[in-house]
């Protein structure tokens, strides 16, 4: 893909085509059917003015970007569109104008040629630029959306509309750092690159090209990736004086360098959910863009004559004027071209073979560069943790010794206990007999009234019980004697009473 974007961007015979293009009514609130070139179809809010009108850039029946052009500068203030893709090759440069700009009541729908538009439009040029006024003058026509991200056969951004006054220099190096931008950063660094918005815009100076067309005090880019959960949004601003290099932004910053102070993407491009990991890689790209600029910045200090062709820049549009080759020309054309198709082809092979190569070795410097500081990481990692782990140590050793000691002292004193028991129970046996001993005589004593008391008393009662006994023996016999002798005497005196 990168060799023929090269081979595609190389071929300065591959520009041409039929363009349409079409204003947008005042009725409609955006762009129309451009809408799809804006993040969210909105486009951006507080630029409209009664000098500004909306133009849906069209070719082969198709929508291809956005512009809102300055009828007062004659300069567009920014061009949409969305992710950028190769531009084929195959046709001639044709420059284009608008004719509704001028004549709001042509019938003309389609963008045409200048030579066209004198005969068939009203008022040309009262209201937008035309190619005569960049002729004999020391700036291009430098445009916003670059031939060299599109994917129009035809070329559709060959426009005026599309385009301002920018010297040679500029127009490279901006070429260059959209270029850059767009394969390294900004399309890698959001998925297919589908979801990737890009405005593109001018901001006017006072200084104007033949007293109409004003000359750009800085170009800028804003870019809007609108990838669920890991979009982002950059700004990037261009001075045209001063060889400055690009500046990234943010897209808020941007916006208040801005006239109008616009916004240009709704709710700031998702500001809430973006990634800042791939900003932050954007960024890194960005660093070498600038650094690649420098460096262009010196060769041309150092060699002003070296051709545009040493340059890490995409090929320019050629300016020349249209109609002026010769049937000689176009015939030298036609013989030189094969010749000059190979040559470019050969060129731009090595070319490619070099980049691979440097890229190739970029790569595996990279990883030996990372794989070299993740060992010195993890060694001084180790390192450090080895040390803490050895400070800790260290710090509690008067803290161990310490609990040591107590346990120490805690177990001695806990074997005096037990022996001080030990002797203490040892030494309460004789004491104990020794009492005992001691108390026995008394207790023997003191015992033998009771003793004697108890015998008494149980002689007593044993004595008391025999004789209990005995007369009650006595007494039970003497009345059973009785009570026979009185029953026997009762008979013998009944009977002695009857015989009387």
């Amino acid at each position: 893909m990168g060799t023929a974007r090269w081979l595609a961007l190389g071929s300065l015979l591959a520009l041409a085509g039929l363009l349409e293009g079409r204003l947008v009514g005042e009725e409609e609130a955006g762009f129309g059917e451009c809408d799809k070139f804006f993040y969210a179809r909105t486009p951006p809010a507080g630029l409209a003015t009664d000098s500004h009108v909306k133009i849906c850039q069209r070719a082969e029946g198709a929508e291809r970007f956005a512009t809102l052009y300055s009828t007062r500068d004659r300069i567009p203030v920014y061009s949409a569109f969305r992710a950028p893709r190769p531009a084929p090759g195959g046709a001639e440069q044709r420059w284009l104008v608008e004719p509704q700009i001028d004549d709001p009541h042509s019938n003309l729908e389609e963008v045409i040629s200048e030579a066209e538009a004198i005969t068939s439009v009203n008022s040309l040029g009262s209201k937008q630029a035309l190619n005569t006024d960049y002729l004999d003058s020391d700036y291009r026509r430098g445009q916003l959306y670059p031939f060299s991200l599109s994917s129009d056969l035809q070329m559709a951004t060959f426009t005026l509309t599309n385009s301002a006054p920018m010297t040679q220099s500029f127009q490279e190096r901006w070429y260059m750092n959209l270029n850059g931008l767009m394969d390294r950063a900004l399309t890698p660094q959001c998925g297919s690159g589908e979801d990737l918005y890009i405005l593109t815009g001018t901001v006017p100076s006072d200084f104007k090209v033949k007293d109409k067309v004003a000359v750009p005090e800085f170009v800028w880019l804003a870019a809007c990736c609108a990838v669920p959960g890991g979009g982002w949004a950059m700004g990037f601003v261009k001075h045209t004086q001063n060889s400055d290099i690009i500046e990234d932004v943010m897209v808020k910053d941007l916006q208040k360098l801005l006239p109008f102070n616009p916004q240009l993407f709704q709710n700031n491009c998702g500001e809430t959910e973006q990634d800042t990991e791939k900003m932050k890689k954007i960024l890194e790209v960005v660093n070498q863009v600038q650094d690649e600029e420098r460096m262009v910045q010196s060769q041309e200090s150092s060699s002003p004559l070296s051709s545009t062709r040493n340059k890490r820049s995409a090929p320019l549009p050629p300016e020349a004027s249209e109609g002026s080759s010769s049937f000689l020309g176009k015939l030298m054309g036609f013989i030189a071209a094969p010749f000059i198709k190979l040559f470019q082809l050969i060129y731009y092979l090595v070319v490619a073979i070099l980049k691979n190569i440097v890229y190739l070795l970029w790569c595996v410097t990279k990883q030996v560069i990372n794989g070299i500081e993740s060992c010195l990481y993890r060694l001084g990692s180790a390192t450090i943790s080895y040390f803490i782990a050895i400070g800790e140590e260290l710090v509690s050793i008067p803290w161990k010794v310490l609990k040591v000691m107590v346990r120490v002292i805690r177990a001695i004193l806990r074997i005096l206990c037990c022996l001080t028991k030990a002797i203490c129970r040892v030494l309460s046996i004789p004491v104990h007999v020794l009492v005992d001993v001691a108390t026995f005589p008394m207790y023997t004593m003191g015992a033998i009234p009771i003793v004697c008391k108890d015998i008494t008393v149980g002689l007593g009662g044993t004595v008391s019980l025999l004789f209990d006994t005995a007369f009650g023996t006595l007494g039970g016999l003497f009345q059973v004697v009785f009570s026979v002798f009185k029953r026997i005497g009762y008979q013998v005196t009944f009977e002695n009473s009857g015989g009387l």
